[in-house]
């Protein structure tokens, strides 16, 4: 018998028992079909037996699964039972990179709404990277941004769960020969210089993402300008360079500057709800429901025909399911 039990392979058990289906309990858990089921093996390996009876047509508890049950859940309802008191003490700290962008805001909302009695707190970080940092460092629980822009040693401490594709713009000085458009052909930018917060160490996942979109198109990434804080100092620097700025459709207006959906093809920015590997908190569950149930509702993963999303975006959110 093994010395010590992973409490996730014993909830992943319990799930599996009580929805007797796979697919359902690994919907329930928010982790990947395969992730449960390697789970599960692993903990018959620990206890040397079988705990379910797979088919193609059903599932099963075993003999030595059904003496398991009672036992597994009786341990969870004391983990989650102490957890629940150390974590009371504290709000659930969630950012939301900044107070202009409506996905994380909607998604916190909403979670309050769920959990009323929990306390969950806004901060505002201003990029996934540095905020991935703090995820690790145990300053945040939660964020969001584009998890396959971070570098692959802070993804390795953290979790994610895809939630929408934003839309992309360009935000552009009113006299700029593109302004009149009602929408900008991602082609038209050929030959500008287009800020896209290069330099900046909080946001190097939103740079990258600007390299791949602006490559073989004749589009320069411009250089890295002092790192502006607060909307004021923001829009001070982009008045003064008058370079187009990479942004998404809901971006906050700037002082003689407007906002254009960019098109042919329409670049999608991925954002999902990052959190680090192993957190527990009363509210957790409450925000990563909102997360399900706005994407769901609102069809934020749905892409048009003409979208754009990088190979790796889009083949990091697929192993999530």
């Amino acid at each position: 018998m093994p010395a010590h039990l992973d409490p996730r392979l014993l909830r992943a058990f319990v799930t599996v028992a009580e929805e007797l289906h796979f697919t359902r309990a690994a919907a329930r858990l928010y982790v990947a079909q395969q992730a449960l089921s390697r789970d599960v093996r692993r903990l018959e390996r620990e206890f040397g037996r079988e705990l379910f009876v797979r088919t193609t047509r059903q599932v099963t508890l075993t003999g030595d699964g059904e003496r398991l049950l009672p036992y597994a859940r009786r341990v969870l309802e004391a983990q989650d039972a102490l957890l629940a008191a150390l974590g009371e003490s504290r709000p659930l700290l969630v950012d939301l990179n900044s107070p202009g962008l409506s996905t994380g805001r909607q998604v916190l909302h909403r979670a309050r709404e769920l959990a009323p009695e929990q306390e969950l707190m806004a901060r505002f970080e201003s990029g996934l990277t540095h905020a991935a940092a703090e995820l690790l460092a145990g300053r945040l629980d939660a964020s969001f941004g584009r998890f396959a822009g971070l570098d692959a040693a802070l993804r390795t401490g953290l979790a994610h769960q895809p939630v929408r594709y934003e839309r992309m713009a360009v935000v552009l000085p009113e006299e700029h020969r593109l302004a009149a458009l009602a929408a900008v052909p991602v082609d038209a930018l050929a030959g500008e210089s287009v800020y896209a917060g290069a330099g900046n160490q909080r946001t190097p996942e939103w740079t990258d993402l600007a390299h791949r979109l602006f490559e073989g198109r004749g589009i320069r990434v411009a250089p890295a300008l002092p790192l502006a804080v607060g909307d004021e100092e923001f829009e001070r620097m982009m008045a003064r360079t008058r370079n187009p700025v990479l942004a998404v459709v809901d971006f906050p207006p700037l002082r003689g500057m407007v906002v254009r959906p960019l098109i042919d093809p329409v670049p999608l920015s991925p954002v999902s709800l990052v959190w680090r590997k192993g957190l527990v908190h009363p509210a957790f569950d409450a925000l990563r429901r909102a997360a399900a149930e706005l994407t769901a509702r609102e069809g934020w993963l749905e892409r048009p025909a003409d979208g754009w999303i990088p190979a790796i975006d889009v083949n990091m959110a697929k192993s999530q399911y």
